[in-house]
């Protein structure tokens, strides 16, 4: 089974049909579809002009998608590089099982559904690489109340959504599902239409 770089070059060859070349772009997405197989492709025919069921899209179109995607790409393997070496460091401390943090990661591995959309026609309008970058930058960092990809606050708990977890907080402005440990316990509860309970002062 040919691997991502394998398949962009068929996208490249400039003696390929571009018929050929068109599904080969596709089949990149079964490598690495950070919104998921329909909502990535339906991102790059929308940021990239190709009509999705076109079997023989402008090349230079094509190509551009293909770099977007290739950018993406770069970024979640410099992120998989990093966590790898921090569980490498986390084994030589005695700490074997991974934290609840990481049930996150091991759900993306490969890159897939990185950013899963609830709704494969809304996703983010922005490069894929970008909306990477937020998402890894917001692991990093403290939980807060918004959307870590387009920062608003309208999140909605659902219960059907296609694939694990199952059910989970989506952002009803970009349309991705919402990492858990991006989102304060507040956040999430309000999400699930529930309220936080305040912790009474000891005086």
């Amino acid at each position: 089974m040919a691997g991502f770089r394998s398949l962009a070059r068929q996208v490249r060859d400039q003696r390929g049909d571009l018929a050929l070349r068109r599904y080969s772009l596709r089949k990149c997405l079964e490598r690495f579809a950070p919104y998921g197989h329909r909502a990535t492709w339906d991102h790059l025919c929308a940021r990239h002009g190709i009509e999705p069921e076109d079997r023989a899209p402008d090349p230079v179109r094509l190509i551009r998608a293909l770099e977007e995607l290739e950018d993406a790409r770069a970024v979640w393997l410099a992120y998989e590089t990093g966590f790898a070496e921090r569980r490498r460091r986390e084994k030589h401390d005695g700490r074997r099982r991974p934290g609840t943090f990481d049930d996150w990661h091991r759900r993306t591995w490969g890159g897939n559904g990185v950013a899963p959309c609830d709704d494969p026609e809304i996703h983010p309008t922005a490069p894929l690489a970008e909306v990477l970058g937020r998402l890894i930058a917001a692991l990093g960092s403290e939980p807060g109340a918004a959307c870590p990809v387009c920062a608003g606050t309208g999140i909605a708990w659902r219960q059907d959504l296609d694939r694990e977890p199952w059910s989970g907080p989506v952002c009803t402005g970009c349309g991705i599902v919402v990492p858990r440990p991006v989102l304060t316990e507040r956040a999430l509860a309000k999400a699930r239409g529930g309220r936080t309970r305040k912790l009474a002062s000891a005086a």
